[in-house]
């Protein structure tokens, strides 16, 4: 469909035309359209009173978010003179569409007393914006922006893909294609400069994004946070998986003393709920790691208080966190459906039943067993008792953090291997006692644990060092939990209240 043709079909005939022309192709870049509800809601975040706005959109789309923010602007009791707005967009099938956008923009503006210009870039964000802030001798002058609102592209990138390179080249080390862009925008933005996007929010912990995490909590003040209780509901025509979140940011190295944390179920229409938070508490700035905290609600809060009191880390315990050293597709001739001679037991999140892993299992698609030889005997580790917890797990299931406990007594087998989907927690790569691994188990699966592991981890995933950095009771509590254990079979609502009476 030509431009012409488009400007004059109906909007909702556009909107299904951005939402549903090429979608594989898409997916493929990473981009996902950003629906109507969010975009206003994003764009009612700006607090800026600048009479000359600079805007950039630097993943545009169809122009869903530029059109949102124009519109709030226009409406403003004292609304700026002039709005220059730069867009980029490197899909041609949505460039028609940005164009029909931006012309509405205009028109606007012009009703509102607004002078509009607009510029479009149809070509790489990421190859341009390195150029400029990189000063390289043939890109174009640097520009520069006050306002900036983004809904980038979701895509991992590989170590040796020509995105990653460009944004070595700049200092900037990312692992997802959202990361890189948001970086390079607030490195565009001037002093005082806000930026408003929604981004997944697996940035708020984890190794891969602590860098990151510290080049953007070093020069953007954070403003306010709003999470969607479901992670599926604000993307529901793209199929995102990843938890979303909105971010409001300013530039500038002054931070507010509280920060506000807002949530909505992601529904169009759905109540916001607001809390107010201090910034410490968001970030604790004694965190190595700068982990980023979101206290939703009271229960949330509650949580955070508990654990925040608690003082011992792993290290104190004189316990470590490991992953699995088993990985199946590298080890596959190594591997047995069934235990036999010169095999060892191979454990699988599959193994977990209740508190303790049950071992064999009948009729499983994973094997149960590993050939024990000089080739897999360095992935294999003592027989003794050990804290095991699931690497992968949905936000939407009962618990985030699983644990159950491998006791080699109950296996008569003088070494284990625990696959890599596992994490577990050992002494010095050894065992623990069965008191010590009681206690542990059941703080893990604690729901005090789980409200308070829910805000900060975003995503499926269990990291050996989200482990790590957990406080913890200390090992007396432990092992007083351990005891008063008699079967650790017992539900979570049975675990809890012995857990809890140690923490408040």
């Amino acid at each position: 469909m030509q431009t012409d043709a488009l400007l004059q079909a109906p909007p909702q005939r556009r909107k299904r035309i951005a939402t549903d022309k090429d979608a594989d192709r898409r997916r493929e870049l990473g981009q996902f359209l950003t629906p109507d509800p969010v975009a206003k809601f994003m764009a009612s975040l700006f607090r800026t009173h600048d009479r000359d706005v600079h805007l950039l959109d630097a993943g545009a789309g169809a122009g869903a978010l530029s059109i949102a923010l124009v519109r709030h602007f226009c409406r403003q009791p004292r609304p700026p003179e002039r709005i220059s707005l730069t867009a980029f967009e490197i899909d041609p099938i949505l460039l028609p569409l940005l164009t029909i956008t931006l012309e509405q923009c205009k028109k606007e503006c012009r009703e509102a007393g607004i002078q509009f210009s607009a510029t479009v870039f149809s070509e790489n964000f990421i190859k341009t914006a390195t150029a400029m802030v990189g000063r390289d001798l043939f890109a174009i002058s640097p520009l520069r922006f006050n306002a900036a609102i983004v809904n980038p592209p979701y895509r991992k990138i590989r170590g040796d893909s020509s995105e990653r390179r460009l944004l070595r080249r700049v200092g900037i080390e990312a692992s997802n294609l959202y990361t890189g862009f948001v970086t390079l925008i607030t490195r565009l933005l001037t002093g005082g400069g806000e930026l408003v996007g929604i981004t997944p929010r697996s940035f708020c912990n984890g190794p891969y994004f602590k860098p990151f995490r510290a080049e953007f909590l070093e020069t953007m003040a954070l403003q306010q946070l709003h999470v969607f209780e479901s992670r599926t509901a604000a993307f529901k025509k793209d199929n995102v998986l990843q938890e979303n979140v909105i971010f409001h940011a300013v530039k500038g190295t002054s931070k507010p003393d509280n920060v506000i944390i807002s949530s909505s179920s992601g529904q169009p229409g759905g109540e916001v709920s607001e809390r107010g938070m201090k910034y410490t508490s968001l970030v604790n700035p004694d965190d190595p790691e700068q982990f980023i905290h979101l206290t939703v609600n009271d229960s949330q809060a509650r949580a955070r208080l508990a654990i925040g009191q608690l003082s011992a880390s792993l290290s104190e315990l004189d316990l470590s966190v490991s992953t699995g050293r088993v990985v199946d597709f590298r080890a596959r001739e190594f591997l047995r459906d069934h235990p036999g001679q010169n095999s060892v037991p191979l454990v699988y999140p599959c193994h977990f039943n209740g508190g303790f892993v049950h071992w064999p299992k009948g009729k499983s698609r994973k094997p149960n067993a590993i050939e024990c030889n000089d080739i897999t005997r360095g992935l294999l580790v003592p027989a003794g008792v050990y804290v095991l917890v699931k690497r992968f797990s949905p936000k939407e299931g009962p618990r985030r953090i699983v644990a159950c406990i491998w006791d080699s007594g109950q296996v008569p087998a003088a070494l284990v291997g625990f696959e890599n989907h596992l994490n577990y927690f050992h002494i010095n790569g050894c065992g623990m006692s069965l008191p010590l691994a009681r206690g542990l188990a059941a703080f893990l699966n604690s729901t005090v644990l789980d409200i308070y592991f829910r805000q900060f981890n975003g995503h499926t995933q269990v990291n050996a060092t989200d482990l790590r950095n957990l406080k913890y009771p200390t090992k007396t509590q432990l092992e007083r939990i351990g005891h008063k254990i008699c079967k650790f079979e017992l539900p979570r609502e049975g675990l809890d209240p012995i857990v809890e009476i140690e923490l408040f």
